[in-house]
């Protein structure tokens, strides 16, 4: 192919370069989000009640391992944000990965990524305002009041954020995370002061002993730590909001790949540091799912309120991760709304230039969870977070196919990569996508919800089949509408 071929082929798939967004919904938005907030929203991606309140569960069943599983499931998520990194720089878009999958995968797999996304993160924020209600009732000042009532103010605030301004969302996911690794760095200093002098810590004295006699690495065998890598790739999930934020802010090409290479660093120091910590600070079986283990660290070395102090931060953590939903999803559904495959009320703006239409769709899910909250207060949180796993699965399996055609039509010259690229193309994609069906297999292993949660793909594809029949002709008059306005 000639130089001058490589160009036209290159203008033709970079219409902004044009003036003219290459998708129709980025159309519109501002770009007040300034590289501290991006920074931030991709830590606050990794951090979370995965890590606060979740690795106490996890460490008894799995016992010390369970940083083994962290470290590879932070590799594999490392690869999709990389992947979406260098996807972001060839063209930012506020419809992220849902906008790449349109490109590289037709209007059919952009459908497919923005409905598992939505299913993702509506359900992720049903769990985020069922433990928001649960976190506050630890203090007595609102045990009194109803867990449903707790879940609605708490979706009514977040709401009122994201309809301002992504300037006040931005800023809100900044203190958020400035909490978040302010506590972490705390506690991993305590921590180590106590390994490093070697303090009583509830009876036991910490170091490597904490391990080796109770059981080692493995007390319970293999099978536990397979079982546990479903929920760790849960504590990663929100990794890609750098994607989506990127569509907001002035220089992605400045502030993506600093904020996506900083991802991995900070996988290996808060969430595989802190395991190897806590395994080494008390036996494994001391530790709980229904208290952060952190609590249970400090509680049993006399530090004051403790409880309250943790609590606080692990409410803070599903308050961050109820913010990025919204935002999301929003922003998706929007840049779905102008290719036809969701609603139209979507579409539309606010004055302050957010998609409130797509925002609010989302809030009613998760108005539905408050009502789930009202019925079965004990197993709301249980019951939409293996629904959310299916979600994020799949959005990061997409990524991942999207990467190999851009790679390949990078290689026919048809497209231009950036310099910041995934490493090892193709083995990485098809390494990744593998890794992730295999979690997705393994969750068969868990008889309880594992299966029933398996049982829910077959009744989701026949969903988005008879979806996609019910709008194809709007997207296919879209489309049209579309080329007829480029040709004129």
């Amino acid at each position: 192919m000639s130089k001058d071929a490589v160009d036209t082929a290159q203008a033709a798939a970079h219409p902004q370069a044009a003036g003219t967004p290459a998708d129709a919904g980025d159309a519109g938005y501002s770009k007040d989000l300034k590289a501290r907030h991006v920074n931030m929203i991709a830590i606050g991606g990794a951090i979370g009640t995965g890590l606060f309140l979740g690795a106490g569960g996890r460490l008894r069943d799995a016992g010390p391992a369970l940083a083994l599983a962290y470290l590879v499931c932070g590799v594999f998520a490392f690869f999709v944000v990389r992947a979406l990194g260098e996807l972001v720089l060839y063209r930012p878009s506020s419809g992220s990965f849902v906008s790449y999958a349109r490109e590289f995968l037709g209007e059919k797999g952009a459908y497919v990524a923005g409905w598992m996304y939505f299913l993702n993160w509506s359900t992720t924020g049903i769990a985020d305002i069922t433990a928001i209600a649960l976190y506050t009732h630890y203090w007595s000042l609102f045990t009194s009041i109803p867990q449903w009532v707790l879940a609605l103010a708490a979706l009514a605030v977040v709401l009122a954020v994201n309809l301002i301004s992504v300037k006040i969302f931005g800023e809100m996911e900044f203190w958020f995370a400035i909490i978040k690794v302010a506590t972490l760095v705390g506690f991993m200093l305590i921590g180590i002061f106590l390994l490093a002098t070697q303090h009583d810590v509830g009876g036991y004295t910490p170091g490597v002993s904490m391990i080796t006699d109770h059981g080692g690495i493995l007390p319970h065998g293999v099978m536990p730590v397979v079982l546990v890598m479903q929920g760790v790739i849960f504590a990663y999930a929100a990794l890609e909001l750098v994607g989506v934020a990127a569509g907001e802010t002035a220089e992605p090409e400045k502030v993506v790949p600093r904020a996506v290479n900083s991802i991995m660093w900070r996988v290996a120091l808060f969430y595989v540091g802190s395991v190897v910590l806590l395994a080494l600070l008390l036996p494994g079986s001391l530790y709980s799912g229904d208290e952060s283990p952190f609590v249970t660290v400090l509680s049993k070395v006399g530090v004051p309120a403790a409880g309250d102090v943790m609590n606080l931060v692990v409410l803070t953590a599903a308050m961050s991760s109820l913010n990025s939903g919204l935002y999301s999803t929003g922003r998706i559904l929007r840049s779905m709304a102008m290719a036809g495959s969701a609603p139209k009320f979507t579409r539309v703006m606010s004055r302050t230039q957010v998609p409130y239409g797509g925002i609010l769709l989302t809030c009613g899910i998760c108005v539905l969870g408050v009502g789930l909250n009202y019925l079965m207060p004990s197993k709301a949180f249980e019951i939409v977070l293996n629904v959310a796993s299916l979600g994020i699965i799949s959005t990061w399996v997409i990524i991942m196919i999207c990467h190999l055609v851009f790679v390949r039509r990078a290689r026919a010259g048809l497209v231009a990569r950036p310099h910041f690229r995934l490493p090892g193309s193709p083995v990485t994609e098809i390494a990744t996508i593998a890794f992730l069906v295999a979690v997705l297999c393994m969750m068969g292993n868990d008889p309880e919800i594992g299966r029933w949660t398996l049982l829910l793909i077959p009744v989701i594809a026949l969903m988005l089949v008879v979806g996609w029949f019910g709008v194809r002709r709007r997207v296919a008059r879209n489309a049209d509408q579309e080329l007829s306005g480029l040709g004129g």
